[in-house]
């Protein structure tokens, strides 16, 4: 059976462009009698006659025209992976593939991302919602990089570094009844629509660390996917919501809201940014992490 390997390919490009075998011996670091003994195995392994002798010079054959073709376009292409490939080792180039446990994230991971990308241009960024496993599944199984998320799952083999403080806090509208309250209680949002994203209520805090505590849960939840339209419905008294209080800030300009402290002390929480602690060496994906947590305006 031929084999063609990548060294036959190397020698009848070179011996093409060089005219001759001393010339091309010398680029393939080979003696002519080491080249010549080559080109009579190349022959041999492949069946067919890649060269004729014209005079004291070696012609290709047709089927040595095609294997030329076929060097031009190939070699460089192998010369392109191996490069590629050293870049992957050195961590220079890749995908970096981000989670997303934290919908409204989205606006602050974009303020990260842009400035990322020009630091590093020959890496891609995909940003994944939806995970077969859950967040930490996605990182065990490979699916994503980085997961970005408030409540870090803390397990062997994962580290998580936050990158971010911010205060979780009620959203209301211009004609709320409790708009000009410092803050709020259970109590007193035991009868409202809570709009909140298609996340399960026991991965909400404003669940976990506010209604559940107190036994007291809100008169109905309305799931919306955007943010743009969860602050539309709540500027105009469809419902609450409970939002970080930068992302509000954010939107102050575009909609008349009201953010209001959850309970006296408020809740607070951290921003953290999850990965396989394997990947440590990948540099651009630890230059993120680090790029992220460098003190910047998150608000």
């Amino acid at each position: 059976m031929s084999i063609l390997e990548r060294s036959h390919l190397k020698i009848i490009q070179e011996v093409a462009r060089e005219g001759s075998l001393t010339a091309a011996g010398l680029r393939l670091h080979l003696t002519q009698p080491a080249l010549s003994h080559a080109i009579r195995k190349i022959e041999s392994q492949l069946g067919v006659k890649v060269w004729r002798r014209e005079g004291r010079s070696l012609v290709l054959t047709q089927a040595g025209e095609w294997l030329l073709l076929l060097a031009n376009r190939l070699l460089p292409q192998f010369e392109l992976a191996e490069k590629r490939l050293e870049q992957f080792g050195n961590g220079e180039r890749g995908t970096l593939r981000i989670g997303m446990e934290c919908h409204p994230c989205y606006q602050w991971l974009l303020k990260v991302v842009s400035p990322y990308l020009e630091r590093w241009p020959k890496v891609d960024v995909d940003v994944r919602q939806k995970f077969q496993f859950g967040g930490i599944g996605a990182l065990f199984s490979n699916e994503i990089d980085i997961l970005v998320t408030p409540d870090p799952l803390y397990k062997p083999e994962l580290t998580f570094t936050p990158v971010f403080d911010y205060e979780l806090v009620l959203v209301v509208g211009p004609q709320h009844p409790l708009r000009h309250l410092k803050f709020v209680t259970p109590e007193q949002l035991s009868g409202e629509t809570l709009i909140t994203y298609p996340v399960p209520s026991e991965r909400l805090d404003i669940y976990t660390q506010f209604f559940q505590p107190a036994g007291i849960a809100p008169r109905q939840q309305k799931q919306i996917e955007t943010t743009d339209i969860m602050l539309v419905m709540v500027a105009h008294g469809r419902g609450v919501a409970a939002l970080p209080r930068w992302l509000v800030d954010e939107y102050a300009t575009r909609f008349e809201l009201y953010p209001l402290r959850l309970g006296k002390n408020g809740i607070a929480k951290q921003i953290f940014l999850g990965r396989r602690e394997t990947d440590e060496d990948i540099q651009y994906l630890r230059d993120f992490i680090e790029f992220a947590a460098s003190p910047r305006e998150n608000s």
